[in-house]
């Protein structure tokens, strides 16, 4: 090889450095680390970060508000396993978009939360800059971990940190703060590609302790009427052949949690989900898999179950554990090597399920089914809320592939009996908190991340929280078809004001016609009075692939108040014994 000739050095010399900036590297550590998707909404100071990524091979799913796009990340980050993104801008943005990390965290789903700020030095001396905001303080105290980047260097650290922090252990919500001075800041590009780096290993696997497992055999060896839940933690870890492998060895009942449903087929024999009362009543050993003693299972208290109940727990969380009850026999680690490690151990029939307990919650099974074909088969009018999900749930039966998203109160109670899964991680829902507000977001994660149709089955109230996203939806073109139980009212369109004719607080419109809100923004609107006006909709619908919207003529006298929770209500004075002030 020739030398280089010593001006051709001089001028290389003197040749201007190549040059990056803190856009540029932001993208730069995202790309490095597989991230291929981002959810948010711009302005000031990320607009240029979301144009860059765009135009670096990343997709941009734009919103309407942040929340959305918030659980729109923690929903991506629940089906991936990796943290799903969510872009905000400062201040009002950014709160905006906390409610949706904050339900990740509670959750555990993994997410990231990247929000511009405003100028450090401004906000310390609280000077009042443009959305002036402390917005790590704020953030702390509701994600797993909060964290800023102060310089630009430290950008390609800042995100691998995160990125760890929110898929590593329990999963949980992290939020990045990048002030708009880092995102400026003008480096070295050789330099700034020295800062990068690609995790190794993020969520390294955890084994039990031997004696733990050998400790939870003996429990299980022993009892009498044992019972597995499954929790959506297990649908997390996507350890599928695992938990069917444990489930159908040992021919140990099992409940699903409602985001559990479809690990194993809703239809399996072993299933008991319909004597779910009887099972949790009189179960001696309970084996929770991925799955917390929290309000949704009665804290574990009795009379909902057996007060000399044993409990074997699942966790990769220690904190978790005896956190409402005592945990008999402690199993810490991620659910697939703790259920290889009960599979290596056990011996052969040690584990089995006595034939008297399956017959017992069998019988019990095809009673509650009887009584449920029952209400499914009638078909009164106005039409009632079973009438409407029993068509969701033959459509959704001969198309498995689609993705259910639900919430709602009735909406999602009922939805919860009625709609079969037979796919794991295809129905999500409210989960923990049973926050209103996650139906759009979720359904265009899902959409996104998948490429399958999803059908979200929402209470007229809840839709309301997130309907503006139909237009994100028919913008992105996303098979989407949303079908809206509107009986005019939260809980149910038929209360009254006792003092005029003003709404009363859980009164809405019954006339509204959110089909024609649909229609305008191009998509397909469909209005539904009769259960077979919803499976002739539904099933053109997915059929043709895009974004649609079934609007569900419920009667409005249908629905309790609270659904399946109200006994959550504080008992004061009742309602119908409060006089109207006189005026």
């Amino acid at each position: 090889m020739t030398a280089p000739a010593p001006q051709e050095t001089a001028a290389n010399a003197d040749a201007p450095a190549e040059l990056t900036d803190g856009y540029h590297l932001v993208v730069d550590a995202l790309k490095l680390n597989d991230v291929e998707t981002i959810y948010g909404v711009v302005g000031i100071p990320i607009t240029d970060l979301a144009r860059l990524a765009q135009a670096e091979g990343i997709r941009y799913i734009g919103f309407r508000h942040e929340s959305n796009a918030a659980h729109a990340a923690a929903a991506a980050g629940y089906l991936t396993k990796k943290p799903g993104i969510a872009l905000t801008v400062s201040a009002p943005g950014f709160l905006n978009g906390l409610v949706g990390l904050a339900n990740a965290t509670t959750n555990c789903f993994p997410m990231v939360q990247i929000s511009g700020s405003s100028e450090r030095h401004l906000v310390d001396l609280k000077q009042g800059d443009y959305e002036e905001m402390d917005q790590l303080a704020a953030a702390q105290q509701f994600c797993k971990a909060a964290y800023r980047i102060s310089r630009v260097e430290d950008i390609g650290r800042g995100i691998a940190r995160a990125l760890r922090t929110a898929v590593s252990g329990r999963p949980g919500g992290v939020y990045l703060d990048i002030p708009a001075a880092v995102l400026g800041s003008i480096m070295d590009k050789a330099e700034g590609a020295k800062t990068l780096s690609r995790l190794v290993d993020p969520a390294p696997r955890q084994l039990p302790a031997p004696e733990a497992v050998d400790r939870a055999i003996e429990l299980l060896a022993g009892a009498e009427r044992p019972l597995v839940v499954l929790g959506k933690g297990a649908a997390y870890a996507q350890a599928d052949d695992r938990i069917r492998e444990f489930v159908e060895s040992t021919g140990i009942p099992y409940v699903p949690m409602s985001m559990a449903k479809g690990l194993l087929p809703d239809d399996h024999p072993q299933s008991v989900a319909t004597a779910r009362s009887l099972a949790l009543r009189k179960a001696d050993v309970v084996m929770l898999v991925g799955a917390r003693l929290n309000w949704l299972l009665g804290h574990g208290e009795a009379p909902q179950w057996n007060p000399d109940a044993k409990f074997i727990q699942v966790d990769i969380e220690p904190r978790e554990l005896d956190s409402n009850q005592p945990i008999a026999a402690p199993l810490v680690g991620d659910v697939e090597s703790v259920l290889e490690a009960l599979a290596e151990r056990a011996k052969p029939g040690q584990i089995s399920a006595p034939t008297a307990w399956r017959e017992e919650l069998a019988a019990r099974s095809a009673q509650n089914v009887e009584k449920m074909a029952g209400r499914l088969a009638a078909d009164p009018h106005p039409m009632q809320f079973m009438g409407a999900l029993r068509a969701v749930r033959d459509v959704l039966h001969d198309n498995q592939h689609a993705y259910l998203v639900n919430e709602g109160a009735n909406a999602l109670d009922m939805a919860r009996n009625v709609i079969d899964m037979h796919v794991p991680r295809h129905r999500l829902d409210v989960g923990t908190w049973g926050v209103m507000g996650i139906g759009m977001g979720y359904a265009i994660a899902a959409a996104v991340e998948t490429g399958q149709p999803v059908i979200a089955v929402e209470g007229d109230s809840a839709f309301g929280f997130s309907g503006m996203e139909l237009e994100t939806i028919c913008r992105y073109r996303l098979p989407v078809t949303t079908v809206i139980m509107n009986n005019g009212g939260v809980y149910r369109g038929n209360d009254v004001n006792p003092l005029d004719d003003a709404p009363s607080p859980t009164t809405l419109m019954l006339s509204a016609r959110h089909d024609l809100m649909i229609e305008a923004f191009g998509g397909k609107g469909y209005r539904a009075t009769t259960p077979a006006e919803v499976t002739a909709a539904l099933t053109e619908s997915l059929a043709a692939g895009g974004p649609a919207l079934i609007d569900c003529a419920i009667d409005p006298g249908a629905g309790t108040e609270s659904g399946h929770i109200s006994h959550l209500n504080p008992k004061g004075i009742t309602v119908g014994n409060i006089v109207p002030s006189k005026k």
